[in-house]
């Protein structure tokens, strides 16, 4: 069993762009087949730039704030409660749009582990 809370996981910036800042809930190796659970906080103009990953499929979900993700060029809207799954191989960036800190719970699963 693993038991977490945010109020007592440090943060720390995210590969992709090191100044949004994450909490890493779960990492690699903590369940089988999971990179990670983590949240990360966009600053309002943050972006995360496009990449693709060759082992691993993520899953997005929005908390709060407002922002887009464009996936293979095409731009999709995040609006709280929006869950996002983005495929092996699909170039993926992440962009507060918005005003207000753009806030997602996000994890990893990775195929042939």
């Amino acid at each position: 069993m693993k038991h977490h809370s945010l109020t007592q996981i440090p943060s720390e910036g995210v590969s992709h762009n090191p100044n949004i800042r994450k909490q890493v809930m779960l990492r690699k190796g903590d369940l089988p087949h999971l990179t990670n659970f983590s949240q990360a906080r966009f600053a309002p103009g943050q972006v995360a730039p496009g990449h693709s990953h060759d082992n691993m499929s993520e899953v997005f979900f929005v908390e709060s704030g407002s922002g887009t993700i464009t996936i293979d060029g095409q731009a999709y809207p995040l609006e709280p409660g929006t869950c996002v799954a983005v495929d092996i191989g699909e170039v993926h960036e992440i962009a507060n749009t918005g005003e207000e800190e753009l806030v997602l719970t996000y994890f990893g699963l990775q195929v042939n582990p």
